[in-house]
């Protein structure tokens, strides 16, 4: 798995990590059933701190995208719960929305965007 943290940014690193996960996910980089690193592995791989990897990992479970077990470590598994994601999701563009009305950023632009995020991670064009 392949992981870049910009430590020049104002998003937390476990943030960061969290999305890329989440977007390896949704572009099928990472499947249901796969094994992330350990959070140590991980954590020198990338020479960040292991709590800061337990926090992406613990929120990843706390959102349905994977289960931790003692025997196989951070396992992909997706809680498949349409409601509750498109609610999450609703939240999170609600301030994206906000920040480009106020860039007077039209109606027509953000469906072109999501129409092109959304082709990008299906691999449609």
């Amino acid at each position: 798995m392949v992981v870049t943290i910009d430590f020049n940014s104002e998003e937390a690193i476990y943030i960061q990590l969290r999305n890329q996960i989440i977007i390896g996910i949704a572009t099928s980089t990472i499947q249901e059933g796969d094994n992330l690193p350990s959070v140590r592995e991980l954590a020198n791989d990338i020479g960040i701190n292991m709590h800061t990897v337990n926090k992406a990992y613990s929120i990843l479970r706390q959102e349905g995208y994977l289960k931790l077990d003692r025997r196989k470590g951070a396992v992909i598994s997706i809680d498949v719960d349409k409601y509750t994601a498109i609610t999450e999701m609703m939240e999170a563009m609600r301030v994206v929305l906000a920040k480009g009305i106020c860039k007077d950023i039209s109606r027509e632009e953000v469906h072109e965007l999501v129409d092109q995020i959304y082709d990008d991670f299906t691999g449609k064009q």
